[in-house]
């Protein structure tokens, strides 16, 4: 079983920039898609960015598009969302979610493994 644990949230401001790290408890990434999520008080979970187990196929959300970046290292233990260009309405909990042999999907529900989250908040 793959435990998720999520870091590098924080408080950053406009124009900022971020690195988020998920990290699996016990084993690798290897074979598992990624995806992050996010979701803002009193907002529906939102997909943010999503790759597949194979790391062929990357996704982005139209509102995080060119200014996110989704990846891991070569061991494929550590994934990594790197956030540039933050604005406030950036601002939310982060999550991160895994699937093995999953595809890069926008669909929380296609994921079964899951963090508890990282706060990420962007000041004007």
């Amino acid at each position: 079983q793959v435990q998720v644990v999520e870091s590098g949230g924080g408080l950053v401001q406009a124009g900022g920039s971020l690195r988020l790290s998920c990290a699996s408890s016990g084993r690798t990434f290897v074979g598992y898609a990624m995806g992050w999520f996010r979701q803002a008080p009193g907002k529906d979970r939102e997909f943010v960015a999503a790759t597949s187990w194979s790391g062929g196929t990357t996704l982005y959300g139209d509102s995080v598009k060119g200014r996110f970046t989704i990846s891991s290292n070569n061991a494929r233990n550590t994934g990594f969302l790197q956030m540039n260009s933050l604005k406030p309405e950036d601002t939310a909990v982060y999550y991160c979610a895994a699937q093995r042999y999953g595809l890069a999907s926008r669909h929380a529900g296609s994921y079964a493994y899951w963090g508890q989250g990282t706060q990420v908040t962007v000041s004007s």
